[in-house]
């Protein structure tokens, strides 16, 4: 039996694997089916496609991405030992809820990390903010068409840009696997047209900051930017009580 649901997300219905996940294809990688299965399942969590306690079935999810059960089940259990989702025998499997520890956890990764590689970037003797100026013109649009997942898209491609900027992209590549619980954080807390408007108003800062090698302005603005999504923490817990664990 299901747990009660609270009320649905505007325009963020909480859904079942069938609704979310597509089929796979390997499209000639060597990557194993159990890899790609995993990234599907990551990917509808971290979106909050696949709510937070919402069920899981095996055989559903099969289906649905046209595999075996066999490589369902081996990323189920690494989603499992990364405490993603929780899998009681004779029960059934349940993605797992937001712990607000990680977040918070992942709020200092991320904004410790960003700040440092936002100083190495202003130290580049190459510094060319051209695809950050691009991308913010990509939010732009997707704030004009009212466009949630394209704005999150554009959001991470511009962090990730100020990260290959400063030399160090895999250390982008270690925030995303620590910040999945903040990032369902912000899916939930997803941005009215006014509050886009202010993160793309701040995204443009940060853009300016490194363009003049502005090393403590920026340094300011990304911590505030980073610390922008759990001052929702107190309204969101309150609106989704069993979305969230301590």
């Amino acid at each position: 039996m299901n747990a009660p649901r609270p009320a649905r997300m505007p325009d963020q219905a909480p859904r079942g694997p069938a609704g979310v996940l597509s089929p796979i294809s390997r499209d000639g990688r060597r990557t194993r089916t159990s890899d790609l299965v995993h990234d599907e399942l990551v990917s509808a969590i971290r979106t909050l496609h696949l709510a937070p306690g919402s069920s899981l079935s095996e055989t559903e999810i099969a289906e649905r991405l046209h595999v075996s059960r066999t490589p369902v089940r081996e990323a189920i259990a690494r989603l499992a030992d990364a405490g993603l989702v929780h899998v009681v025998p004779q029960v059934g499997t349940r993605v797992g809820l937001i712990r607000l520890w990680d977040v918070e956890e992942a709020r200092f990764v991320r904004e410790s990390l960003e700040v440092s590689a936002f100083e190495a970037a202003c130290g580049s003797s190459a510094l060319d903010v051209g695809r950050l100026r691009a991308l913010l013109d990509q939010q732009e649009e997707s704030y004009r068409a009212d466009d949630h997942d394209a704005f999150f898209l554009a959001d991470e491609a511009l962090h990730a840009e100020v990260f290959a900027l400063s030399g160090y992209l895999r250390a982008w590549q270690a925030v995303q696997r620590m910040k999945l619980q903040l990032d369902r954080l912000r899916r939930l807390a997803q941005p009215d047209t006014a509050s886009m408007r202010d993160l793309i108003d701040e995204h443009r800062l940060i853009v300016d900051a490194l363009e003049a090698r502005d090393v403590a302005g920026g340094r300011e603005l990304i911590s505030r930017h980073a610390r922008r999504a759990l001052e929702r923490v107190p309204a969101l817990c309150a609106q989704y009580p069993d979305y969230f664990t301590e």
